[in-house]
């Protein structure tokens, strides 16, 4: 698919999966890379986009999304590049931790994860507002830099759900309201200041792998 003349199209990747997706662990920016099933996601990627045109591929430069970046670029001949700004939300001290054991040791702070408000953020972590700003930022900043153009962006899934809440003028405040796979496909197209999903979620190449671990936000806030 070729985009508008005065838009550019981004094919958005989360990263493929990890040991702490499978914990449903708050995975956060530590620094893990994927597991055997993750390299698998990372290779069908590739396959799957190998026949598209592509100008550039930018990954959270966290290893888990390069890893997942690699085979992508490898596939379509570009020099993947590295972009700080694309990583996932900082928990702070609760970073790497299951739910069980941040309820066991900050009690007070899960109590205020649930309410899901925006300038709420862990113990030395960063609030969703100053984690959508950033994200913002850096993705504006990508597409600025190709215009015209169709971008292949490798990242995380806090770093989907603020670009759909973007897309769809939803508030930052309340759980997720998307579905966001390891390794899935999302194809957006910015327009200046604006942002229209042309797809989202897809997950045709990974039809036969194992089901993934779901970590519902929804369900956590009931």
């Amino acid at each position: 698919m070729r985009i508008d003349a005065d838009a550019t199209e981004l094919v958005l990747v989360r990263h493929g999966e990890t040991d702490m997706n499978r914990e449903l662990r708050f995975q956060g920016q530590v620094n893990v890379g994927l597991n055997a099933v993750g390299h698998e996601q990372a290779r069908r990627l590739a396959a799957r986009l190998a026949g598209e045109r592509a100008d550039a591929v930018y990954f959270s430069d966290l290893l888990r999304a390069m890893q997942t970046a690699e085979p992508i670029a490898g596939r379509l001949a570009l020099k993947p590049v590295a972009e700080r700004g694309l990583r996932e939300q900082a928990f702070g001290r609760v970073d790497g931790m299951r739910v069980e054991e941040i309820q066991r040791e900050h009690p007070q702070a899960w109590e205020r994860w649930l309410r899901f408000e925006e300038d709420f953020a862990m113990p030395e972590g960063e609030s969703t507002r100053a984690f959508h700003a950033r994200v913002m930022e850096a993705v504006q900043r990508v597409a600025a830099a190709h215009p015209r153009q169709t971008i292949v962006v490798v990242t995380h899934g806090g770093v989907l759900d603020m670009v759909y809440r973007t897309a769809r003028s939803l508030g930052l405040n309340g759980p997720r309201q998307s579905e966001i796979p390891n390794a899935g496909l999302n194809r957006i197209r910015v327009r200046g200041g604006s942002f229209e999903i042309l797809r989202w979620a897809d997950t045709e190449h990974l039809a036969d792998l194992p089901p993934q671990p779901v970590y519902d936000q929804r369900r956590l806030a009931r």
